[in-house]
């Protein structure tokens, strides 16, 4: 196996013409992604050179309070982005995202890392940061889904859920439908990620390990511990969240907050 090739200025600067692409699609078709797109482009770059900088200087130091800072750290700017993403904001649904998140995503970050890797401690920052992050970034995108959708459907069948309401049903049972709709949608990214991987698709865990001179065999077993705790975190994360946040969307006589 060869040593993996190092990735100068140039050629990031080079990448940009991918998103200079994408910024021509959405002016030749009025999407209006520009300002998102710059914004997005420039965070890319200082997050993640900040984020290796901080890397560094975590793996070093070797302390938990410090490991367990970032992963806190990760959660927290997750949650903000979705509060960022769903467009409903009368029901307050920020605390309780963070909570399951935080909760749901220490568990499974535990159980993968100390018991399954076997990583010795089981916060080692070397694998705790990394399959952690991976975990927060993909229940991140599914819980937004969910949320969404939830909140979306709430509103546009108020007057079936009210009904159902008015005929003696409670707030699980008038709503059951449009939670379980929710709920799919959130996994439904996750599904099709499990029945592509290897076939459609080399996700970004492995391909670094096999660019950094890992043997395949080894980046493929890593990879489907990644697939499946990110399965197991994605589904936990959305049927909390959106159980938590269906609870904000009725007052206590079970009416509609969502107009």
């Amino acid at each position: 196996m060869t040593g993996i090739i190092e990735i100068g200025p140039l050629q990031l600067g080079l990448c940009l013409v991918f998103v200079l692409v994408a910024a021509g699609a959405s002016i030749a078709h009025g999407l209006g992604l520009g300002r998102d797109l710059l914004i997005g482009t420039v965070r890319c770059y200082a997050q993640l050179f900040i984020m290796g900088y901080v890397l560094k200087f975590v793996f070093a130091l070797r302390m938990s309070s410090l490991t367990l800072g970032v992963f806190l750290v990760m959660v927290a700017a997750a949650a903000q982005i979705i509060r960022g993403r769903v467009t409903e904001k009368r029901v307050p649904f920020a605390l309780p995202v963070f909570v399951s998140m935080f909760l749901t995503y220490s568990l499974v970050s535990y159980l993968v890392v100390g018991v399954i890797v076997g990583a010795k401690p089981w916060w080692n920052p070397q694998y705790f940061i990394p399959l952690a992050g991976m975990i927060v970034g993909n229940s991140m995108t599914a819980i937004a889904i969910s949320l969404e959708r939830l909140l979306s459907d709430l509103k546009a069948r108020r007057g079936e859920v009210e009904m159902r309401l008015v005929l003696g049903a409670d707030v699980r049972e008038a709503s059951r439908d449009i939670l379980r709709s929710a709920i799919r949608a959130g996994m439904i990214p996750s599904v099709n990620s499990l029945m592509g991987v290897g076939l459609v698709f080399l996700p970004g865990m492995m391909t670094g390990q096999i660019l950094s001179g890992t043997d395949p065999l080894i980046a493929i077993r890593y990879q489907i511990v990644v697939m499946l705790m990110l399965v197991a975190s994605t589904c936990l994360g959305v049927l909390i969240t959106t159980a938590l946040v269906r609870k904000r969307c009725f007052t206590p006589g079970q009416a509609p907050v969502i107009r």
